[in-house]
Order: structure tokens, then sequence, then C-alpha cells
């Protein structure tokens, strides 16, 4: 069902690797959100204080039910109809609240909220679907500098210090995705 490299991405994930990976627009390096090592090895890669926080992406809205569960049924639904229209609006991320503290510190940082978004890239989806979980994911760069738009890019600025780097092609977004306040309906950041 899933080829060679995304089978051994998801192995280097499973042995706490970080990974390169095509997503929408931009690059991604990502781990195992519930492996506090990888995480704190990505956040030194990029150069990013924890404090920032980390999106989670996941390849279907079940599997982030666990953090949708407290929810409103509107807020659910507002989420379900959002990730379903992504093929015309674009990609889009929720901040979402954690109200049973169910994700970790290192991927929520000084945050109350945790940043969720349900791909349609292909890779991302598969990645998500083999390992059966929702993936950590920011843009492959160092901290402040750009995003990498290339897999050249990617090996340049991240190369030796990734585990490994997933083979595939960005999706056709121009720009990373919207990011937006679940509870308060503002924009954070334009896509």
């Amino acid at each position: 069902m899933f080829d060679l490299h995304v089978k051994k991405a998801v192995r280097v994930i499973e042995a706490g690797g970080v990974i390169a990976y095509p997503t929408e627009a931009v690059w991604g390096v990502g781990c195992d959100p519930d492996n506090q090592d990888a995480c704190l090895a990505l956040l030194q890669i990029k150069q990013r204080p924890v404090e920032k926080g980390m999106i989670l992406v996941a390849a279907t809205v079940a599997q982030f039910a666990y953090l949708l569960a407290p929810l409103p049924r509107t807020q659910q639904q507002q989420l379900q109809q959002a990730w379903a229209n992504q093929a015309t609006t674009g990609p889009v991320t929720f901040l979402v609240p954690d109200t049973d503290q169910q994700v970790p510190w290192w991927v929520k940082g000084s945050h109350d909220a945790v940043a969720l978004r349900v791909s349609l890239h292909p890779r991302v989806r598969d990645l998500c679907q083999a390992l059966g979980a929702p993936l950590v994911s920011t843009s492959a760069n160092i901290a402040g500098a750009a995003p990498a738009t290339s897999r050249l890019m990617v090996e340049k600025t991240l190369g030796r210090q990734l585990d490994y780097v997933l083979p595939g092609a960005l999706g056709g977004a121009t720009r990373p995705s919207q990011i937006i306040d679940l509870n308060s309906g503002r924009v954070i950041r334009t896509g």
C-alpha cells in the first residue's frame, strides 16, 4: 500500500528520528509528537524555541478525534468543513484548545492551544496513515530564514542533521497554510 520511501520514513520516525518531507507549499520537518527527545532534537536543528510550539498534521479528521471530542459540536463541524474544502480554499491550520491537556508541552510550547492541520498532500497523508497517528510538522528551515521550497534547499541547510529526507514534490499551494484561532476566529497567519 505504501511505497518503500514512506515505509522507511515511518521506521525512522518510530525509531525517534527527524525527517524532512514535501508539503502543500514548502518542505517540512517532522517527528513523532509523543517522543520528547525527537521533538527537542527537531527544535534544536531548526534553532526554534520550544515556547513557540509546532503544528500537528494528520491524514484525516479522525486522527484528531481525541483532541476534537471535548469541543462543542459546532466547532467540530466548522473544522471538518474547513478541512474538507481545502482543495478550493488552500491549506488551513487551526489553533484548537487542548482542554484535556493531551498534547505534550514540547509540541504546544507556551500555548494552551495546539495547532492542527489535516493535509491534502499525498506524501503527508501517506506518512500519517502509515504511522497511524499525527506527525509534528514545521517548515524545513532555520528559524527566521525562508522555508525550503526544494529538496536541494533542505539538504543544503539541514541535510546532515536529518535522519531521512522523503522524496517527493511540493503541492500546488504558493504559501504555507493559513492559521486561524478556532475560538476567536482571528487569522494568525494568512495563507
